[in-house]
Formats: C-alpha cells, structure tokens, sequence
C-alpha cells in the first residue's frame, strides 16, 4: 500500500484545513499581500503561450494567473477541495484530481511515457510540495518530473529548509531520477544560494 502524503495526512487529521489553506491566501490577497512572485518567475523563464505544469497547484494561486497571461496550464493535486477552488477561479485551465506520484497516468498517458515534443515546457512546484510527498514517494514524483519535461524543459521547485528533506538529499534523488541542476537559488526573486540558505528554488532540466 502506498504511503500517505503529509498533506493526506494534516487533512484527515483536520478535515477544515483545506479551506483554511484556501481562506489563507484569500486574505492575503485582500489585505494587499504579493501572492504571486513564483508565477511572475514562471511568466518570465517560459516561453510565451508555454505549455506549463503546476505540480501540486493547491487552489490555483499560480496556475490562474499563468493561465491569464496565455500560458496553457494543466494543474494537478491530491487535494480535490483545492482542485474544486481552482477551478472556481479559473474554469478554462485544465485542473486534475491525483497524487503526483501517479502524474502520467493522470495526464493519459503509459505509467512508463517519456513525453518528448509532447510534453511541459516548464514544471513549477511551489508551497512547499516536496515536502508534503510521502518520503517514500519522492523520488517517483522526480522521476515523473523528468518523463514529462520536453528536451529543453525546465522544472523550477522550491521550498524551505527543516521540512523533512535535507536540500542535498533533493539534489542526490534529482540526479537519480534524470534531472540536473542548472541554477540553485534561495528566494523566488532569485538571490544567491549559499550553504546557510533557509530555502532553496532549483531549476532542472533533463540530464543529457
């Protein structure tokens, strides 16, 4: 049987903290907050009407305003409270109900597809997500990373340090899963990585 994910988890044990995660940002945003500095970053690096993944895209925060500015967005998280909030907000993106580790069959395709010319130009996996995987999980959800990545796609995955996933850990299960690093940083406005950095965004692409 297959490990439960963290959030699985939180979920079952506090079954109002979806809408609580969903109400967060609400607020955030009503109170005049930033709530949208990885999509600036998305928006940036991606070439423009990019066929962009959102891995574990919670309510749509990143994808919707992706999606606004002509990307073609797909979404996909285990969450389907936050699937529905999504597609709330935004009904004409592609929004999926699965747990990442099951990322090919959820789009359609072989559990074993590499996607070539049909795949994502740019993964972006944000709020944490990594560290909300079932550890036993990881490195599949990496793997799929890589299969659904064009041959100059790029994954940009960020979240923050004493989480459960030692940053060189991540590195080492990148590397194993096909995915080198091209650029390591320690916010989403792009400031150095260094040793001491509480948070890491990594940008991968396919090992050639």
């Amino acid at each position: 049987m297959r490990e439960k994910s963290l959030w699985q988890v939180q979920t079952e044990r506090n079954p109002g903290h979806s809408q609580w995660y969903i109400q967060r940002f609400k607020t955030m945003a009503e109170q005049g907050n930033d709530i949208w500095g990885e999509a600036r970053l998305i928006d940036a690096l991606s070439p423009r009407e990019a066929k962009i993944l959102d891995a574990g895209c919670g309510p749509g925060r990143i994808g919707a305003y992706l999606h606004e500015r002509g990307h073609r967005v797909t979404g996909i998280d285990i969450d389907p409270q936050l699937i529905a909030e999504a597609t709330r907000v935004c009904p004409d993106a592609q929004w999926v109900t699965a747990d990442l580790t099951d990322l090919r069959e959820a789009l359609g395709y072989a559990a074993d597809a590499t996607l070539g010319d049909e795949g994502f130009e740019t993964i972006v996996c944000a709020g944490n997500v990594m560290t909300f995987l079932a550890p036993s999980t990881r490195a599949a959800v990496l793997e799929n990373f890589a299969a659904v990545l064009t041959d100059t796609g790029r994954a940009v995955i960020g979240f923050g340090a004493g989480r459960g996933y030692d940053f060189e850990e991540f590195f080492a299960d990148a590397a194993a899963a096909g995915l080198q690093v091209q650029q390591r940083f320690a916010t989403w406005e792009m400031h150095p990585f260094t040793q001491d950095s509480t948070f890491l965004v990594a940008f991968l692409t396919r090992a050639s």
